[in-house]
């Protein structure tokens, strides 16, 4: 099952039509458009041409059949495919040497199977998605913005291999996507990774009497909470708590036991502080619980 890049959506937002209907447990295929919605062509098209309004697309979205308001649908990432060229721009304004810039830039990026070409410096990849997530509850939420939802977390975690656990809100989930990245720094801080076309296979499943704290992310070796807000310390402090809780619930640690314990082996990462709401994630190595 495929949802088609032509099935495009800029909100977050319950009254969204679903492009495609499924069953809990299929795996479905979503063709996305890189983050400037394949419009930069060369690197003669500069920031300034690019139609902010068609800025990050999301395919979708996505009716789960039995996703009801209160469940947790589970989003696990089995592959990223991408195309053999990404982008990456900058112009004055943009990102946190904002300041400094003087003049746009946009530099056109070769992707192998294992590289990202820069400049004539070799990246190895680190295939990820950018925007992912379900529709909020009430007013809806564009692309561009993390929150509680989901939306554009920017976390280099949510890759190949994860599971991203995010709330249902309304009936069917609505699942989106797209944003796809083949390589970004944690931070984002020039407000663009080697953003890049692709296609994107998950499994969705719909998951009754899930207490974990969301959104979740899951991988072989980590538990990832993670918070989005305006405010730095606020964002960081949502993830914080979040892990706190995720501790508690998955041992018996006390509250100042469980921050102790985040102390000793997490890691508090900014995974984007460019995006109208700013992203941090807690980590914590699973084979400590």
């Amino acid at each position: 099952m495929r949802i088609s890049s032509d099935h495009i959506i800029f909100e977050m937002n319950q009254i969204n039509t679903p492009a495609l209907t499924v069953k809990s447990g299929s795996t479905v295929v979503f063709e996305t458009l890189d983050c400037f919605s394949n419009t930069v062509k060369s690197e003669e098209d500069l920031v300034s041409s690019i139609d902010f309004s068609q800025v990050n697309p999301a395919t979708g979205p996505l009716f789960v059949e039995g996703a009801e308001i209160g469940d947790v649908l589970k989003v696990t990432i089995d592959a990223i495919k991408l195309a053999d060229h990404g982008v990456i721009v900058t112009a004055p304004g943009l990102g946190r040497l904002a300041d400094q810039v003087q003049v746009e830039e946009t530099i056109i990026c070769p992707v192998s199977d294992t590289h990202v070409d820069f400049k004539g410096i070799q990246i190895p990849l680190r295939k990820m998605i950018g925007v992912i997530g379900t529709a909020p509850s009430a007013e809806g939420i564009n692309t561009g913005t993390p929150d509680a939802h989901g939306g554009n977390l920017d976390t280099t975690r949510i890759t190949e291999g994860a599971s991203l656990y995010l709330p249902v809100n309304v009936e069917g989930a609505l699942l989106a996507l797209g944003d796809l990245h083949a390589t970004m720094g944690d931070g984002e801080i020039m407000g663009a990774g080697l953003e890049i076309a692709g296609e994107v296979t998950v499994t969705v499943e719909v998951l009754k009497d899930f207490t974990l704290p969301l959104p979740l992310v899951e991988t072989d070796d980590f538990w990832v909470t993670i918070g989005s807000h305006q405010d730095f310390e606020e964002a960081s402090q949502i993830a914080i708590n979040n892990m706190a809780n995720l501790i508690m619930e998955k041992s018996d640690l006390t509250l100042i036991q469980a921050g102790m314990l985040m102390s000793l082996v997490g890691n508090l990462i900014s995974s984007q502080v460019v995006n109208p709401n700013v992203t941090f994630r807690m980590e914590l190595p699973k084979d400590v619980l």
